[in-house]
């Protein structure tokens, strides 16, 4: 009887009869191998929440981009604020020291915010020089001592807290006040021996109020800044003429040179001097009127222009930097032209028609409407005094 063959024998084909490795035997998954598989690759976008994959680099980029594209924005929004800074405030003079020289524990004291809020009136004083010269130096060295060039017009203008209107009081220049250092005299003797640091201290000794800025205006800026609005129009009461400049009855569209001769007008006059301050206080609303009227920011070229007459006509104390200006014009960029009120101090007699004469205060009314400037109230009061009429002489 023959024996079975040796691979028979083994029992190769029956697991059961396998001899022992030593390792358990592998796990069937049934899996089929990856070069044989007919499926796609596993799609990155399968995997755990918030994996990216090879998409993260993508998305970089896209933020990168928009990163690129905002800072360029904002780079040149600084660059245009910048340009707008020193186009315009940078044209400003400033006068140095005006306020150094005062001895702060005899000056009035800062306005105070109404209660919940910290909003506060701000007060400046605002003279405005001639000079017979060809081409007149704003504040910046006028006064102290020159005899070319002196102050015309003197204002006290106070702006609301809230920026929504203001008062614009003048002070003739022949009024009779006390300075300091030179007993009873002209105001405008003030501005002409000691310039705008005298005549600061001057006007706070008059009215107890505290002087925030001080802003100096040339009349030779006047014909600039009316030729860049294309003229205004002032009414006037009565027809007159100066400077072979003839001005009727009603309403008359001024160029830069007849609105130069109209501001500088007293000879023939008949109040002299106070009409001469009217025409500044009507001549200054002509400005604003007109600027309202033109709305000139939808005309930039205008606009620049009018702006750079402006500010190359200004001077302003060196406390006030560009960045106090710009602020100060956006908070007044709702301001109109009907709610700022022209005042003149009430004066008890003037020398009539005099072309330099002596005008005495009404004190006891003065007071009173200094009393609401320093409280911020003359707006309420503002009826209790005579007001610029629609048509000064």
């Amino acid at each position: 009887m023959s024996r079975p063959r040796a691979e028979e024998r083994t029992g190769h084909d029956d697991p059961a009869n396998a001899a022992p490795t030593g390792l358990p035997p592998a796990p069937s998954t049934g899996a089929v191998p990856d070069d044989l598989s007919d499926s796609p690759p596993d799609d990155p976008s399968d995997g755990p929440p918030g994996d990216a994959g090879p998409r993260r680099p993508r998305r970089h980029r896209v933020l990168l981009t928009i990163g690129v594209v905002l800072l360029v924005m904002v780079l040149l929004a600084v660059g245009f604020a910048w340009y707008v800074t020193d186009r315009y405030a940078g044209n400003i003079t400033r006068i140095p020291g005006v306020f150094s020289g005062l001895d702060e524990s005899t000056r009035p004291a800062p306005a105070t915010p109404a209660p919940g809020t910290t909003d506060v009136p701000l007060t400046f004083l605002l003279v405005g020089v001639d000079s017979e010269a060809e081409d007149p130096v704003p504040g910046a060295t006028a006064g102290a001592g020159d005899d070319a060039t002196h102050s015309e017009v003197l204002m006290l203008v106070q702006l609301a807290a809230d920026r929504q209107s203001a008062v614009a009081v003048s002070i003739p220049e022949d009024s009779v006040v006390p300075v300091p250092g030179y007993d009873r005299t002209n105001i405008s003797a003030a501005f002409a021996t000691g310039g705008p640091t005298l005549l600061v201290q001057t006007v706070e000794l008059l009215t107890d109020i505290r002087i925030d800025h001080y802003l100096s205006v040339d009349f030779a800026g006047f014909a600039e800044v009316t030729d860049a609005l294309g003229g205004v129009d002032v009414r006037v009461a009565e027809a007159t003429q100066a400077r072979n400049v003839s001005f009727t009855a009603g309403v008359n569209h001024l160029d830069g040179e007849e609105a130069l001769a109209y501001v500088r007008q007293r000879a023939g006059l008949p109040e002299g001097q106070l009409d001469s301050v009217r025409r500044h206080q009507n001549y200054l609303r002509a400005v604003m009127t007109q600027v309202a009227r033109d709305n000139l920011l939808t005309d930039p070229a205008r606009l620049d222009d009018f702006l750079l007459a402006v500010t190359n006509s200004l001077s302003v104390d060196d406390e006030m930097s560009n960045l106090d200006v710009v602020s100060l014009v956006l908070s007044l960029r709702n301001l109109d032209p009907s709610d700022v009120g022209f005042l003149t101090v009430p004066v008890a007699t003037s020398e009539t028609g005099a072309t330099v004469g002596v005008v005495d205060l009404d004190l006891e009314r003065a007071a009173r409407m200094w009393i609401y400037i320093q409280d911020g109230s003359l707006q309420e009061h503002i009826n209790e005094f005579d007001e610029l009429p629609a048509a000064p002489r």
